[in-house]
């Protein structure tokens, strides 16, 4: 069972978006679902970062304050050095591997993810994502809408 989920930005994205598509309101159900079950809820601090400087660049106020309420209804996981280290030893492993998850010149945020992930230490952690194939490679992730409660 995986008692502990981390937003990657994908799904935040959608949790925080105003517009009620039903994808949005999909992946709210799902998300308090999980808080229901008793599931830990984690925003990393890198998704909290990517999606942000989006909703600050289109000057989105609504969605910037549902990120602040989530933010302030979850776990909010800071980035720590620990949490670069296993990113910049990711990214590294990626590329010796031939398999890179960004252009050389980007910060890759999904490997900062896959380092905060790893910081965790904790076997029953999952990363819901929309992005499987990067971050799979590094860390236990599915697609948002296929973890379930009784996973």
């Amino acid at each position: 069972m995986n008692h502990v989920i981390l937003l990657d930005t994908g799904p935040l994205g959608m949790v925080t978006n105003p517009n009620s598509t039903a994808k949005n309101l999909a992946c709210t159900t799902w998300l308090l679902t999980q808080a229901r079950a008793k599931k830990r809820i984690i925003i990393p601090e890198i998704a909290d970062y990517e999606l942000r400087r989006e909703l600050l660049r289109a000057d989105k106020i609504k969605g910037l304050e549902r990120l602040e309420q989530l933010i302030s209804s979850f776990e909010y996981l800071p980035i720590d050095t620990l949490a670069m280290r296993n990113a910049a030893a990711n990214w590294a492993e990626a590329r010796r591997l031939g398999q890179p998850t960004a252009t050389d010149a980007s910060l890759d945020g999904d490997m900062i993810l896959v380092g905060q992930w790893q910081s965790l230490n904790s076997p029953q952690a999952i990363i819901a994502t929309t992005n499987v194939q990067h971050i799979s490679r590094f860390a236990k992730a599915m697609l948002w809408e296929e973890i379930t409660i009784e996973q």
